[in-house]
């Protein structure tokens, strides 16, 4: 219970000191070129619409396949070559790949096939990219500003989300595919000119008790003989990125923060963008409701990650000194209750209301267990456990998101919404009866 004392200490307690100016370059790049992306995506799945449902699926599963298949070598990669030169060696594959695709498709417009290899190079290069990105914040900040820096960062990827969208819309109206290409390879030069001026800690360099142990992770000791270097390249990227999995499955509360995170993702990520528009149609509602309902849980998620960019992590009284891991497991119990107010909405206003409280829980559980996770890895094993991080939000995703489909052919939306809440509400219950996370 919060005290009289708690609220007067929070009042006097100074404010938190700003972040570096470097991470708020970076950040601001990395968000332009997230809008870029947004605006692509949207561009991409609108071309490949004229060929059918079917072609615009395929479109976007490839991307999803390329990414899934491929990030545990992606984190390996960039844990042994080094977070900003995968990452300038994406964005310049990207500026590329998109000036390429502006040419084709202002000569001969957008065959099926161009959009399927433009989608497997998004979803290859995404691979590398995002295990790279999400190691960069640990790179640039200290250790007690990360909650404050990945909240921040969390409020922008929202932002773009939300504006992705109308902003391809408006530049296919404007341009049409090629002109949105364009725009994404503006931001991707963009991308590149902070990236090659930005300050980067480098942690193959760093002493080797802050890169963690010796041996199968990948790392070794400045002085290590010739020979053993070679057999350690010689093992090769796949058995480094085996060398992450184990290290994650080693350690409690990485393997718990990450089982967690899969479970949140399979029983939260459908619900609004799968679930949420099959509520509407089978209820009758209009499509600008169902936008509303999805509007609202980007609106939760936004103000979440907005007030704790601006609170910080730690040291704002109770609720912060409850942990990292409290407040992601009360965050999957307040978005359980959002999508069982979801699933019995009789109205839409009901179900904007579910939206935004689904949104905010689900905005409370990302700005906690990210900067656990990220605090919780070895420099040596950044990139390679951000990679597990995606691998376990993309396979529960594409495994629920099937199921759930299926399930409300049969029975329709609200059951398997009611399910959704259930899981969300148990997954939240496990994690406060863990001893590690509720430590953590």
């Amino acid at each position: 219970m919060t005290t009289t004392a708690d609220l007067a200490a929070d009042a006097a307690r100074p404010a938190p000191a700003a972040l570096p100016a470097s991470y708020l370059r970076w950040l601001a790049g990395t968000q332009l070129g997230a809008l870029g992306d947004a605006a692509l995506y949207f561009a991409l799945g609108w071309a490949a619409a004229a060929h059918g449902g079917g072609a615009a699926g395929l479109v976007l599963t490839v991307i999803t396949v390329a990414r899934t298949a491929l990030v545990l070598v992606g984190g390996a990669v960039a844990d042994r070559l080094g977070v900003r030169r995968v990452m300038l060696a994406g964005d310049a594959v990207m500026l590329a790949a998109t000036l390429a695709l502006a040419v084709v498709a202002g000569g001969w417009g957008s065959p099926l096939p161009v959009l399927v290899l433009a989608a497997a190079v998004i979803g290859v290069v995404d691979a590398f990219y995002l295990p790279a990105s999400g190691a960069m914040p640990r790179l640039l900040v200290d250790a007690e500003q990360l909650p404050r820096a990945l909240a921040l960062r969390q409020a922008g990827g929202q932002l773009a989300g939300l504006l992705g969208a109308p902003l391809g819309g408006a530049l296919i109206a404007l341009g049409g595919l090629p002109g949105v290409a364009l725009v994404d390879a503006a931001s991707f030069a963009v991308v590149l000119l902070v990236l090659l001026f930005l300050p980067v800690r480098d942690p193959r360099r760093l002493p080797t008790a802050e890169r963690g142990p010796d041996g199968p992770d990948g790392s070794r000791e400045p002085d290590e003989p010739q020979e053993a270097q070679g057999v350690r390249e010689a093992r090769g990227l796949l058995g480094e990125a085996a060398a992450g999995v184990r290290l994650a499955a080693g350690d409690r509360l990485l393997r718990e923060a990450l089982l967690l995170t899969g479970a949140a993702a399979g029983a939260l990520l459908p619900v609004v963008s799968l679930l949420g528009p099959l509520l509407a149609r089978g209820a009758g509602w209009s499509a600008g409701a169902a936008g509303l309902v999805a509007g609202a849980q980007g609106a939760g998620v936004l103000v979440v990650a907005a007030l704790l960019a601006r609170r910080g992590g730690a040291g704002s009284g109770a609720a912060s000194r409850s942990g990292a891991g409290v407040g992601a497991a009360v965050g999957l119990c307040a978005a359980a209750v959002g999508i069982a107010l979801l699933a019995a909405a009789p109205v839409p206003a009901v179900a904007v209301l579910g939206g935004v409280v689904t949104g905010a829980g689900s905005g409370l559980f990302a700005g906690r267990i990210g900067p656990l996770v990220l605090a919780a890895a070895p420099d040596s094993h950044l990139s390679r456990v951000q990679a597990l991080l995606t691998l376990v939000q993309s396979a529960a995703l594409v495994v629920s998101t099937g199921a759930l489909g299926l399930l409300a052919d049969s029975v329709g939306p609200r059951a398997p919404m009611a399910l959704c809440a259930l899981a969300t509400g148990a997954a939240g219950l496990l994690a406060l009866a863990s001893p590690v996370l509720r430590r953590a």
